[in-house]
C-alpha cells in the first residue's frame, strides 16, 4: 500500500511540474507574439488551406515552447500544430500538445482574441491545461482533480439551467466548406432556443469560457488535437462535460466537440444531432 501511494505521490508532482512548465512555456510563447503585434503589414502569410494562415510568429512561438519543456523535461513528446502536427501522441510518459497561436487570422488582423494552449498527457490521459488569453493576459490553468484557475482563482461553469438564458459559443467549418449546409442547419436549431451565439475564433478561448461560465455550451464541427486538449482539461476540472458530436467521451483527437455545463450539454447533443440529421 505504501509503495502505491509513493506512486501516486510520484505522479502528482510530475504533474505539477510539467504545468508549471507549460505556464513558463506560454509566457515565452506570448512574449514572441507580443514583439511581433506591432509590425502585423510586415508579416509574411502561409496559406496551409482554404483560410487557414501560419507565420513566422506562429513558428517562432512554438520554437520557444519546444525550447522551455525540452530544457525540463528532454523526453518528452512535443506535438504542435506547427512545427510537429504528425507526432504520434505517446502511450507512455508525458506528451504536450501545443497550440502556439490559437487565433492566428484574429491576430493577423489585429482584432484581440487570440491565445496560447498547451495541454500535458500523462501516458494516455489528459491531466493538466494552460490557455493564456494574449491580448488581455488571463490565465488559464487546470490540473486532475484540483480545479480550473483563471489568475489563480478557483472557476466553475455557469449553473444555468435554462436554454432560452444560455449564451452559446461556437466555430465555423471554414476549412470544410462542404459542411457549411450541416452548420447552418445547427445554428438554427441552437439560437431558435437560446439567449445567443457568439463565434470569436479561438476554440481554446471559447472552452476556456465555458470553463469559467461565459459560455453555458459550446460546438464546433472540425477541430484539431491542439485546439481542444487544454480546453477539455479546463472544462472537465470545472464541473463541466466535454464529448464528442454522439456524446462520448472527448479525446485530443481531429473531430467535432461538444461542451457545456450539466445541465445543457445533453440538450446540446440532442439539438445538434437533430439538426444533423434533418
Amino acid at each position: 500500500m505504501q509503495a502505491n501511494r509513493n506512486i501516486v505521490s510520484d505522479d502528482a508532482r510530475l504533474i505539477e511540474d510539467a504545468l508549471e512548465v507549460s505556464i513558463e512555456a506560454a509566457r515565452e510563447a506570448a512574449s514572441v507574439i507580443r514583439e511581433s503585434s506591432g509590425a502585423l503589414d510586415k508579416l509574411e502569410w502561409v496559406e496551409k488551406a482554404s483560410a487557414d494562415f501560419v507565420t513566422e510568429v506562429d513558428r517562432g512561438a512554438e520554437s520557444a515552447i519546444t525550447a522551455t519543456i525540452k530544457a525540463a523535461f528532454r523526453n518528452a513528446v512535443i506535438v504542435g500544430e506547427e512545427l510537429t502536427p504528425d507526432k504520434t501522441l505517446k502511450s507512455t510518459g508525458l506528451t504536450f500538445i501545443v497550440d502556439p497561436l490559437d487565433g492566428t487570422t484574429n491576430f493577423l488582423h489585429g482584432f484581440p482574441h487570440f491565445s496560447v494552449s498547451i495541454a500535458v498527457m500523462h501516458r494516455t490521459d489528459l491531466v493538466a491545461a494552460v490557455v493564456l488569453n494574449v491580448p488581455r493576459g488571463d490565465l488559464f490553468t487546470a490540473s486532475s482533480g484540483n480545479g480550473t484557475r483563471l489568475n489563480g482563482e478557483i472557476v466553475r461553469v455557469s449553473s444555468i439551467d435554462s436554454t432560452s438564458r444560455a449564451l452559446i459559443g461556437t466555430g465555423f467549418p471554414f476549412k470544410n466548406p462542404d459542411l457549411l449546409e450541416t452548420y447552418a442547419k445547427q445554428f438554427v436549431e441552437i439560437s431558435r432556443h437560446t439567449a445567443g451565439i457568439r463565434r470569436a475564433g479561438s476554440a481554446a478561448l471559447d472552452l476556456a469560457d465555458v470553463a469559467c461560465g461565459r459560455f453555458d455550451g459550446f460546438w464546433e464541427l472540425v477541430l484539431a488535437p491542439w485546439d481542444v486538449a487544454a480546453g477539455i482539461v479546463l472544462v472537465r476540472e470545472a464541473g463541466g462535460i466535454v464529448t464528442d458530436i454522439s456524446g462520448s467521451p472527448a479525446k485530443a483527437a481531429h473531430g467535432a466537440y461538444i461542451a457545456g455545463n450539466p445541465f445543457l450539454h445533453p440538450w446540446l447533443v440532442q439539438a445538434v444531432q437533430k439538426a444533423s440529421n434533418n
